[in-house]
């Protein structure tokens, strides 16, 4: 079963190992939403809509036991709280 949603990208599922050696599979999901809630161009409505679909793919598959929300690592910048979103 394939994750698909109209606010996420991409996603993929990645295997992950806890401390103690034991692992675990982690959805990663790319969207082109704003996730930080500080920002002014967070809409907490869609973010909340995308983790409702996340946990229910969560919820109906067995070997998917976890997921993140992520944006494309070029769209990764430091944040500064001085400017508001958007500004160089």
């Amino acid at each position: 079963m394939i994750f698909s949603h109209p606010l996420a990208r991409g996603s993929h599922v990645f295997t992950s190992k806890n401390k103690d050696g034991s692992e675990y599979r982690v959805l990663a999901i790319v969207t082109t939403l704003e996730l930080d809630p500080r920002s002014r161009n967070y809409k907490k409505p869609f973010v909340e809509k995308l983790s409702r679909a996340a946990k229910d793919y969560l919820a109906d598959s067995d070997e998917v036991t976890a997921f993140v929300l992520m944006n494309k690592p070029s769209d990764w910048r430091a944040h500064r709280p001085d400017r508001a979103a958007g500004e160089p």
